[in-house]
């Protein structure tokens, strides 16, 4: 494999892996609920509490040797993992309710630990590509929160895809799967609960 197409891949591994890409998908998420820009720093809030707390803490199991590393590659590893991101993300949503935040981003962070909750249990069996289901969802949504016009960043959930098949990380159909887990049951969860929350 040519060493050049290799680190690209692994740049874009790198710079879109899932907890940067649902971090600006936190921080947009105030954008499906009157009031933005305004209410912006209630999705600033959620990305503390649902990216960069989880990444920490991920970082520091690394260092620690409990995971081989940041990608969590070892299956076996990645169910402690998500529940330790779970924990992060409902201390988070206790924290947006207390300041009342918009329903689109309260109803962002509940479709997280839903689609957090079923990625950990598909793991216990099966590899299903984290990265492919967060630049999924995240593209997905930001469709529906600034409309179609917005559309080539969908181009970016290929991008992932290739990446991750480059890197040897999944087979096509751990990625294919990832990619339908994110753009169609998180980002229907998101959508549902929106539309209940009223």
């Amino acid at each position: 494999m040519p060493a050049r197409r290799f680190a690209f891949a692994r740049a874009i591994t790198e710079a879109l892996q899932p907890p940067i890409v649902t971090a600006v998908l936190m921080v947009l998420s105030p954008a499906g609920s009157p009031g933005f820009p305004g209410t912006l720093w209630y999705g600033v809030v959620a990305a503390v509490f649902t990216c960069l707390l989880p990444f920490g803490l991920l970082l520091a199991l690394v260092r620690a040797g409990k995971v081989t590393d940041h990608h969590v590659s070892d299956r076996r590893q990645r169910g402690p993992v998500l529940a330790a991101s779970i924990a992060c993300v409902l201390l988070g949503l206790a924290v947006l309710l207390v300041l009342r935040a918009p329903a689109s981003v309260t109803a962002m962070v509940l479709a997280l630990i839903g689609g957090l909750a079923l990625l950990a249990l598909v793991s216990l069996a099966w590899k299903i590509s984290g990265h492919a289901a967060a630049i999924a969802s995240a593209t997905v949504s930001v469709m529906f929160l600034f409309g179609p016009g917005w559309w080539p960043v969908l181009l970016l959930v290929p991008a992932v895809i290739w990446s991750r098949l480059v890197l040897k990380a999944h087979t096509p159909a751990q990625l294919v799967a990832g990619a339908v887990f994110g753009g169609a049951v998180i980002v229907g969860l998101w959508r549902g609960l929106l539309a209940w929350m009223g």
